[in-house]
């Protein structure tokens, strides 16, 4: 018997739906679109089937991540879905020179701020005016109370490693400007998350 390689994310199945009808909105009619931090590649396949138009391009720092990716791949056999990259956010240099677009989901709170910092010099190197880079995940802002799940879950990224927690989006918005990327649209997302939409100037 084959091992199955594709992990599973249970957030992935919840979430999937109404981040696909923002990226229906917000993502061009065709192009290429990078993925950052894409781990068990479940949004990839879920993606790239629902947007046939669109060249998906997974990537990942994590070779188990990217062994999940490519099972995933594997079964799905999309031809819009390309091969994964090995891809560090944080690296001054990435394996693709360009894209139309590029979402992150979930990373920013479970990664060193460093991480974030490279997302925003890494979009505006690869994306051309007035591409989208396209955040999920949970956020802090000050004029909104957080929700108390959200608090449990900023400490507990805390205890699991004291550079991750829950990120400031006006923190965010203030390293994505000096990288010519203006923050566009914030939309209320299940399960207290939040799509944000930035665009390249």
């Amino acid at each position: 018997m084959v091992e199955d390689r594709r992990r599973h994310a249970p957030a992935t199945a919840r979430n999937r739906d109404p981040i696909l009808a923002i990226l229906r909105a917000e993502l061009p009619e065709s192009g290429t679109v990078l993925e950052v931090a894409s781990g068990t590649g479940e949004h990839a396949v879920h993606f790239a089937g629902a947007l046939p138009g669109l060249i998906w391009q997974p990537s990942d720092p994590d070779l188990d991540a990217l062994t999940s990716i490519r099972a995933w791949a594997e079964a799905a056999r999309l031809p819009n879905l390309r091969p994964p990259l090995l891809l560090d956010a944080v690296a001054a240099d990435w394996p693709i020179a360009q894209a139309d677009a590029l979402i992150c989901i979930n990373m920013v709170h479970i990664s060193p701020w460093a991480a974030t910092l490279g997302l925003m010099a890494g979009a505006a190197r690869i994306l051309p005016a007035g591409a989208p880079l396209i955040l999920y995940g949970p956020y802090i802002r000050a004029e909104v109370e957080t929700a108390p799940s959200n608090l449990a879950f900023d400490m507990d990224l805390k205890v699991r490693n004291p550079a991750w927690g829950l990120r400031d989006l006006a923190d965010v918005a203030a390293i994505a400007a000096p990288a010519g990327l203006a923050l566009k649209r914030v939309v209320e997302m299940p399960a207290n998350n939040l799509t944000v939409v930035f665009r390249r100037g």
